[in-house]
C-alpha cells in the first residue's frame, strides 16, 4: 500500500479548519501579543497543551476567549506566533486574551483521544469528559492568567465547534459567550453520515481521526491513502464493495473499525450525540453556520433549535450564504460554486455581528441588549440579510407540492407513477467535476443539469413562477415509493431554475452558462433501511408502496418570479454517498459483489414536498 504524509497545513485547509481571516499586512501578532504555553493539568492528572496569547498593553483587563481544537494550537514554541488569532481581525485587534488548546489525546496534550467523546452528565470524582476539561480549563485560566476580567468566551468552527458546543455542559460561571459554529452535533447526521447513508466522500478524512497516538508530539501522526488517480468517481466505482476499502485502513485505525462495527444508530452513536444534552444552557449562544456547508448543516440548525427548547439566556442563530468555514474569510466577493451572493458578507458577520456579540457578554454589560436579531438569515435566492424575531419565522405556512404526473411539480395529487432503473455499475454522480477532493464542497450549489437529463433521475418543477416564493425554514419529503429489491437510497434534492435570460457570474465555469441554471438550494439522502427508525433497519417488501419519509435541513430562498421550483429524485448519488447494493444486508459495511443488484424503483404521484413558505 502506497501512502504518502500530508502537511498538516495541508490538512487544515482541506477541513476548513484554517478558517482564521485574513488580515491587513502591517499587523504583527508579536509586536501587540505575548505568548505563553503551559501544560494545563486536569482532575485525572493528565496534562493539556494551551496557548495564551495576551495583549502586551497591561494597563487594563480583557476577557479570555478560547478554542479547543484536535487540529493543533501551532505554531509550537513560544517565540512562535500564528499571523492572526481569535474569531476575527477586529477582535485581535482590539485585544483580548486569545487561548488555543489541543485536547486530550491530540498534538502536544496527553491522554487518549475519543473520537466525538461521549458526555457524561453523571460523572464524579477522577472522571472526564469534554465538558470536565473545559472547566478544569477555565477554573485554570481565570485564575492564573494575569489582566483577565474573569469572563471566558469560547468559539470553534466544525469539529472545534462540537468543542464549544460542548463547554456549555460544563457549567462553570465564568462562561458567559459561546459561538459554536458549523458544530458536529451528531456523526450519524453529520460528517459521515447523512440519516443513516454512509458519505464515502469522507472516507479519507477517516485518517485523521482514526489513529491514536502514543505521546505528545509536533508532527502528524497519521498518513492518508494515496489512490493514484485525479478521478474519484472511477477509483469508488473500481474498489467496489467498501469491504474492499481495508487495505488502506488497517486495525490500527481506530475509526474506520468503529465505523464498519456500528452500521446502526446504536448506543455508540447515541451516547456521542451532543444535541440531546443541550438542557438548562446558562451562557449566551450565537450558533452560525452556512447554508451550503456540505460538512456541518445538520449540527447548527439542531443545535439552536435544541438549546431553543432549553429556554436559555440568550441565543441566536446566524446563517450566511457560505460554504464551511467561509465566514471566517476575508474574500471580496462571496460565491458558493459557479453561484455569486454578495461581496464582503464575511467581513459584514466579522464586524457587525461577532464581534458585538463577544463584546457584549464578555466586555458590556451582559444583558440581552445587544441590538442583534434572533435569526439572522440570507436569503440565498434575493442576495440580501433578513432579520427575524423566531426561526423558522413566524410569519409562516406549510404548503405541499405534489410530484405529479407529467413531470409536474403541482398542489394536486396525482393518480400515476414514474419508474426508473437504478443500476449500482452507473450511479449517478454527485458532481459532473472530474476531481479528487478531500471533502466535497462545491456541489451545494452545482448545475443539475448534467443530473436532469439522466434517465434515473425524476424531474418535476413548477411552471415559471408568477411571484416570488420564499422557503424559510424546513422541507419534508413525503415519498411514496416502490422497489423491485429490498434496498434502497432516496435522493431528494430541491432546485432553482433560472430563467433564459440569466447572466454569468465572474466564477461561472467556463463550459457553463448561467442561462438556465439548475442551482441545487438543498439535498439529502435517506438510507431506506432507516425509513422507520435508525436504530432497527428493516428490509422493503419488494413492489410494495411504502412511506419514507426525508427532512431536508432548513432553507431560506427566495424563487424568484420568472424562475421555476423544481424537484429531482434519484436512488444513487456517488461517490458522496456508498453505493447501496439494493439487496437488503445486515451490515452495508460487509456486501460482497453479488449483494449489488440493478433493480427499479416506483416514485408515485401521491408523494408530495412539504415546504415552510414565508407569508
Amino acid at each position: 500500500m502506497k501512502i504518502f504524509r500530508k502537511t498538516f497545513f495541508f490538512i487544515c485547509f482541506l477541513t476548513a479548519v484554517s478558517v482564521f481571516p485574513q488580515t491587513t499586512l502591517d499587523y504583527d501578532v508579536s509586536e501587540h501579543y505575548t505568548k505563553q504555553e503551559v501544560e494545563i493539568t486536569m482532575r485525572d492528572g493528565i496534562k493539556l497543551h494551551t496557548t495564551i496569547y495576551s495583549p502586551k498593553d497591561t494597563s487594563r483587563e480583557y476577557p479570555l476567549i478560547m478554542s479547543r481544537t484536535p487540529y493543533s494550537s501551532r505554531p509550537y514554541g513560544e517565540d512562535q506566533f500564528r499571523s492572526k488569532i481569535g474569531p476575527n481581525e477586529y477582535l485581535m485587534k482590539e485585544g483580548n486574551i486569545i487561548v488555543y488548546q489541543d485536547v486530550r489525546g491530540r498534538w502536544m496534550s496527553e491522554g487518549t483521544y475519543d473520537n466525538m467523546r461521549p458526555f457524561n452528565p453523571d460523572k464524579s470524582g477522577k472522571e472526564v469528559d469534554e465538558a470536565s476539561d473545559t472547566y478544569d480549563t477555565i477554573e485554570w485560566l481565570v485564575n492564573n492568567v494575569e489582566n483577565n476580567n474573569g469572563r471566558v468566551g469560547v468559539w470553534g468552527i466544525s469539529y472545534p465547534g462540537f468543542y464549544s458546543t460542548y463547554s456549555l455542559l460544563s457549567s462553570h460561571p465564568a462562561l458567559k459567550a459561546v459561538s459554536p459554529q458549523a458544530p458536529i452535533g451528531d456523526f450519524f447526521f453529520d460528517d459521515f453520515h447523512h440519516n443513516g447513508a454512509y458519505l464515502l466522500s469522507y472516507w479519507r478524512a477517516t485518517a485523521l481521526f482514526g489513529y491514536e497516538k502514543e505521546e505528545p508530539t509536533t508532527e502528524a501522526w497519521y498518513t492518508l491513502p494515496e489512490l493514484g488517480t485525479q478521478d474519484q468517481y472511477q477509483f469508488f466505482l473500481d474498489a467496489g464493495p467498501l469491504s474492499n476499502l481495508d487495505k488502506y485502513y488497517g486495525e490500527d485505525n481506530v475509526f474506520w473499525q468503529q465505523l464498519k462495527e456500528h452500521p446502526n444508530y446504536d448506543d455508540f452513536w447515541q451516547k456521542r450525540g451532543i444535541i440531546q444534552h443541550l438542557d438548562n444552557v446558562e451562557p449566551a449562544v450565537m450558533v452560525v453556520g452556512g447554508l451550503f456547508d456540505a460538512e456541518d448543516l445538520y449540527g447548527p440548525f439542531e443545535t439552536y433549535k435544541a438549546i431553543e427548547k432549553s429556554g436559555n439566556n440568550y441565543s441566536m442563530l446566524v446563517m450566511g450564504p457560505w460554504s464551511h468555514g467561509d465566514w471566517a474569510r476575508q474574500n471580496e466577493r462571496q460565491a458558493v460554486g459557479n453561484v455569486y451572493f454578495g461581496d464582503n458578507l464575511s467581513e459584514h458577520f466579522q464586524q457587525d455581528v461577532e464581534t458585538k456579540f463577544f463584546n457584549q457578554f464578555l466586555k458590556g454589560s451582559g444583558d440581552k441588549s445587544v441590538g442583534l436579531p434572533e435569526a439572522y438569515m440570507y436569503d440565498t435566492g434575493l442576495r440580501t440579510w433578513k432579520s427575524y424575531e423566531a426561526w423558522p419565522p413566524k410569519e409562516t405556512t406549510k404548503r405541499s407540492f405534489f410530484l405529479n404526473d407529467d413531470q409536474e411539480l403541482a398542489e394536486e395529487a396525482g393518480t400515476e407513477a414514474e419508474e426508473f432503473v437504478s443500476d449500482p455499475k452507473k450511479p449517478v454522480p454527485y458532481s459532473e467535476d472530474v476531481k479528487m477532493v478531500f471533502t466535497p464542497r462545491k456541489y451545494m450549489t452545482d448545475d443539475q443539469r448534467f443530473a436532469a437529463r439522466r434517465p434515473d433521475v425524476l424531474v418535476y418543477e413548477t411552471e415559471v413562477l408568477k411571484e416570488d416564493i420564499t422557503l424559510s425554514g424546513e422541507v419534508l419529503a413525503k415519498l411514496q415509493v416502490a422497489t423491485t429489491g429490498t434496498a434502497a437510497d432516496w435522493v431528494v434534492k430541491i432546485v432553482d431554475v433560472y430563467p433564459p435570460d440569466a447572466e454569468d457570474f465572474e466564477e461561472t465555469q467556463d463550459h457553463l452558462k448561467m442561462s438556465n441554471y439548475h442551482m441545487m438550494v438543498r439535498s439529502e439522502v435517506m438510507r431506506g433501511r432507516f425509513r422507520n427508525s435508525f436504530s432497527e433497519p428493516e428490509p422493503f417488501v419488494p413492489n410494495e408502496k411504502t412511506a419514507v419519509n426525508i427532512k431536508l435541513q432548513d432553507v431560506h430562498h427566495t424563487f424568484k418570479k420568472g424562475h421555476k421550483l423544481q424537484i429531482q429524485v434519484q436512488s444513487t448519488w456517488f461517490p458522496l454517498i456508498d453505493l447501496n447494493p439494493q439487496t437488503y444486508v445486515d451490515n452495508i459495511f460487509e456486501a460482497e459483489e453479488k449483494d449489488f443488484q440493478k433493480q427499479t424503483h416506483k416514485v408515485f404521484h401521491d408523494s408530495e414536498i412539504e415546504f415552510t413558505v414565508l407569508e
